[in-house]
């Protein structure tokens, strides 16, 4: 549809409910070595630029994609059959 753009995001996702203890815990941790040589390497070569934001930001950055995508949907009458 012209007028929309759209790019793959991939992130690690956690279970509703998952205490903000562990949420922070993984998000350190794989922040951690994304910041690595090797992981911004690999990365690279795979054509996949790495934002490494917040859990939060993250959230958000899903939230307005499904309100946007959820919106080509109904103005194109796609449905699932």
């Amino acid at each position: 549809m012209a007028g929309y753009e759209s790019a793959a995001t991939i992130g690690v996702l956690a279970r509703a409910g998952t205490p903000p203890l562990v949420v922070n815990l993984l998000h350190r941790e794989i922040a951690r070595y994304m910041r690595t040589p090797d992981a911004k390497e690999r990365l690279l070569k795979a054509g996949i630029e790495a934002v490494g934001n917040s859990p939060a930001e993250f959230a958000a950055i899903i939230r307005d994609d499904m309100a946007v995508k959820g919106k080509v949907i109904r103005e194109a009458g796609i449905r699932m059959d």
